[in-house]
């Protein structure tokens, strides 16, 4: 039986690649250039599934995804949470006070500002982690080092020279799991999460009527973006993740209450909430 492949943006040794290799051991990790050409890979049947990176604890959402997540018509079957340890990275023989500049992704330059400012050294933002770790490799240049994982270091042979950089313990980003066709977790099965998209009717309170019905069933509300569409100051789309399954009877009410006033509603996936959801509330006490 061949290998379930799975895309993801990046180079081998990115966070997206450590994600796929926890929650999918005997997969064979797919790296792509762009999210673009990930999600295209999972369309085209290229590769099966896709381990795309959605939110962090320290950066906020991951930008691009919210666009073109909605557009892709594929779905989420899937989440996993994944610590992100950030490691700085040089060529082999490099010693800290060499080091006059860093690479690497904007979100891993924004996580670790406080080494960056006490080295006294600038940020380059670089497409990804890994690949930061790639170019700095090649190139052989000491003065330049790379932020990225430890897998990342093994991958280019580059040395450690600081551990664990990250300014916060709790840097958490949370990945989704991508398919071409729905796969609705069964209800009851445990802790379920609904995602779906949606665009309000042009109404006055539009957006407070369609969310009322979630207060007045009991649904939690775990996620709600909004983002343009096509540019249009105009035209929002929102993005929302919920506690529960469709035909609980409380989110059915909440649903048919929102799709009442949306001209436009999809579900974009029905999955398993991962483990790391329990400790949320845990954290808010």
């Amino acid at each position: 039986m061949s290998k379930l492949k799975i895309a993801f943006q990046g180079e081998p040794g990115a966070n997206s690649h450590i994600a796929i290799v926890e929650a999918y051991p005997d997969a064979e990790p797919m790296p792509c250039a762009t999210f673009e050409d990930a999600l295209s890979a999972i369309s085209s049947g290229e590769a099966d599934l896709g381990m795309i990176p959605i939110e962090n604890s320290v950066a906020g959402r991951v930008a691009d995804i919210h666009h073109l997540l909605p557009a892709s018509g594929l779905f989420i079957i899937g989440e996993w949470f994944l610590p992100v340890q950030h490691q700085l990275m040089a060529v082999k023989g490099t010693k800290l006070e060499d080091i006059k500049s860093v690479e690497s992704h904007v979100h891993a330059l924004g996580q670790c500002r406080r080494i960056i400012r006490k080295l006294g050294i600038k940020g380059i933002v670089h497409a990804d982690t890994a690949g930061s770790a790639r170019d700095i490799s090649e190139r052989k240049d000491k003065t330049v080092a790379a932020i990225a994982s430890r897998l990342a270091a093994q991958i280019y042979g580059l040395d450690i020279l600081a551990e664990d950089i990250e300014d916060e313990a709790h840097n958490t980003t949370r990945f989704v799991v991508l398919a071409r066709e729905p796969k609705w977790a069964a209800q009851g099965s445990g802790p379920l999460v609904t995602t779906f998209v949606f665009r309000v009717r042009n109404l006055p309170a539009a957006l407070y009527k369609a969310l009322g019905g979630f207060a007045t069933n009991g649904v939690n509300m775990t996620k709600l973006e909004s983002y343009m569409v096509d540019g249009n100051f105009f035209a929002t789309q929102f993005y929302a993740d919920v506690d529960g399954h469709p035909d609980d009877r409380g989110l059915a009410f909440a649903l048919e209450e929102l799709k009442f006033f949306s001209r436009e509603f999809r579900i974009v996936g029905v999955y398993p909430g991962h483990p790391f959801r329990a400790t949320f509330s845990e954290k808010m006490e």
